[in-house]
């Protein structure tokens, strides 16, 4: 596989990106609100793959927006639209309850942070929603926390108050110690306590591990929530598309090892 266009539905926007030669070329994320503007932008970086072998791999957390999407996507581009979950499995042991099922994105984003450390990880995803998740040192997901993000937050402080306004989510005043009204107030409130619910999760699942793992961020609100953060090691913007890549590769390698173990097999 020289080339892949990896598509991820949010339950608020859709994000794709190019890759050539497992590198990044470029990604968009857009609105789940505006479906057209969605389907143009994957219609253009397809047109830009300009590769006869590039494959399209979807996933999904939305699929009440993802099943009519990828038909209008597999008639525009007039080619297979792969899935995540059907046709690919996500590259990752897991250790949940039984019946668990943890969103694709939050797997994906385990898997790509495995892949790239190859040891124990915390991975923050930090959007609609904020996850806290648990990698251990052999790749195997434990799951974690999720948490209301930051936007959600505001809404609802909003939506199920009578005072409160409506404030579009920022980073804090640096300088300011205290919310001096009400809308640097509820900034105040939802940016301290995502952050020390990262914290804090962090330092839990590190008593149960004996180890300090590292820490990846990744999602929509991450630069505002974790730029300077001692805390954090990396920060890796399209984490979830990247784990669609692995996915993808991890998938065509065991079918090329299964293809050459039938032909050995034969042969003999």
């Amino acid at each position: 596989m020289s080339a892949l266009l990896a598509i991820s539905v949010g339950n608020t926007r859709t994000s794709f990106a190019r890759f050539v030669d497992r590198k990044l070329i470029a990604s968009e994320h857009i609105e789940n609100t505006n479906e057209n503007k969605i389907v143009d932008g994957i219609a253009t970086a397809w047109a830009e793959l300009s590769d006869s072998d590039a494959i399209v791999v979807l996933a999904s957390v939305n699929d009440t927006f993802a099943n009519p999407l990828k038909i209008k996507i597999e008639m525009g581009l007039k080619t297979e639209v792969l899935r995540i979950g059907k046709e690919l499995p996500i590259p990752i042991g897991v250790c949940l309850d039984a019946g668990a099922n943890p969103g694709q994105d939050r797997l994906l984003a385990a898997a790509a942070a495995y892949d790239s450390l190859k040891q124990a990880v915390v991975v923050v995803d930090a959007g609609t929603a904020m996850t806290v998740d648990f990698v251990d040192g052999e790749g195997v997901f434990h799951g974690g926390a999720i948490i209301p993000g930051a936007s959600l937050q505001l809404k609802s402080l909003h939506e199920n108050t009578a005072a409160l306004p409506r404030v579009a989510f920022a980073q804090p005043d640096p300088k300011e110690p205290f919310g001096r009204n009400t809308a640097a107030a509820m900034l105040l409130g939802v940016y301290e306590g995502l952050r020390g619910a990262m914290h804090r999760l962090v330092e839990r699942y590190a008593e149960h591990y004996k180890a300090f793992p590292m820490v990846v961020v990744t999602g929509g609100d991450a630069d505002v929530l974790f730029t300077g953060d001692d805390l954090v090691d990396r920060h890796v913007a399209d984490l979830v598309l990247i784990g669609i890549r692995v996915a993808a590769e991890k998938s065509i390698e065991e079918d090329s090892h299964d293809t050459n173990a039938s032909i050995d097999a034969h042969e003999e």
